[in-house]
């Protein structure tokens, strides 16, 4: 069993390139995937390893960047390593904005899942989703709009045409995205402006089924690729032509083709991208028959 770690925290960091370094080595040295970016900012990061590996790693990431506790963190369990490798990324930001966060100027102004669902079905709040169409699509809260913007760099073109006087409940995966947000609309004047504390992730681990407001699953940024309340590993999969999450309905569609492509994409790509991603897949199948590991086969399912 594995346990995955998502985390971030804002604090102004130096020597990047140095801390790198560290931090990659550190990774390789306990046998722990994932991605860590690092900018002047913060940390944001999910990893994943064995219990004891991660919670020895993330001492060592709080003392090499030198703070003593995360601004935010949540863990779940896989029954796989859900990451190919260990990657730390330089950046300009932890979450592309145009808008750089620092400690001084967060507000705690986040609601704990257990006063969430108060919150959102008050009927003047608007129970805004900061996530991306696709995420949006695979799961979201009852009420729920989506910006439906591709870039997060997008985001604040949309937020500049909200009403400011109405009550505003901002959800992401982990809360860091909506930490961002949050701070951008503070500078424009909102003052009603509420996060999910610790993001979806935390409402599903949190939250009883039976008393959640959350339809559907929701899209996790590893070979997960989805999970469910209880963080339980979800049934989405991820299409090869387009990498877009495919449910088990869309997978029923005559558009959907095993490694090649999906309801999304198949009218898009040409013949020669599917004869290439056919050929692929066929290698992938041969190597599963044979007990072998191909060099597209995933390390799940």
């Amino acid at each position: 069993m594995f346990e995955v770690i998502g985390f971030y925290k804002f604090k102004k960091l130096t020597a990047l390139k140095k801390n790198k370094i560290l931090l990659q080595d550190f990774l390789l040295k306990k046998n722990i995937r994932g991605t860590i970016i690092i900018a002047n900012e913060g940390i944001n990061a999910t990893i994943s390893g064995k219990p004891l590996d991660l919670k020895i790693t993330t001492t060592k990431i709080k003392k090499i960047l030198d703070f003593k506790k995360f601004d935010s963190e949540n863990s779940s369990k896989s029954k796989f390593q859900p990451f190919h490798k260990a990657k730390v990324k330089i950046k300009k930001e932890v979450v592309p904005m145009g808008l750089t966060l620092s400690s001084k100027n967060k507000k705690n102004n986040h609601v704990d899942p257990k006063n969430w669902n108060k919150l959102i079905s008050d009927k003047e709040t608007l129970v805004l989703d900061s996530r991306k169409p696709f995420e949006y699509e695979v799961g979201t809260f009852k009420k729920s709009v989506n910006p439906d913007v591709g870039n997060f760099r997008e985001f604040p073109k949309y937020l500049n045409k909200l009403d400011k006087k109405k009550p505003i409940a901002m959800f992401c995966t982990g809360g860091i995205r909506c930490e961002k947000a949050s701070v951008f609309l503070e500078k424009k004047g909102f003052k009603n402006i509420f996060q999910l504390k610790g993001g979806i992730l935390n409402y599903l681990k949190s939250i009883k089924k039976k008393e959640s407001l959350w339809n559907g699953e929701c899209f996790v940024f590893d070979n997960r690729i989805s999970v469910k309340h209880g963080l339980i590993t979800g049934t989405y999969s991820i299409c090869s032509g387009c990498r877009k999450p495919v449910s088990p309905k869309d997978k029923k569609s005559k558009k959907y083709e095993e490694g090649v492509s999906c309801t999304n994409c198949h009218d898009d790509l040409t013949q020669i991208q599917k004869g290439r991603f056919r050929m692929r897949q066929k290698q992938i199948t041969l190597a599963k028959e044979s007990g072998s590991k191909h060099i597209f086969q995933k390390e799940f399912k």
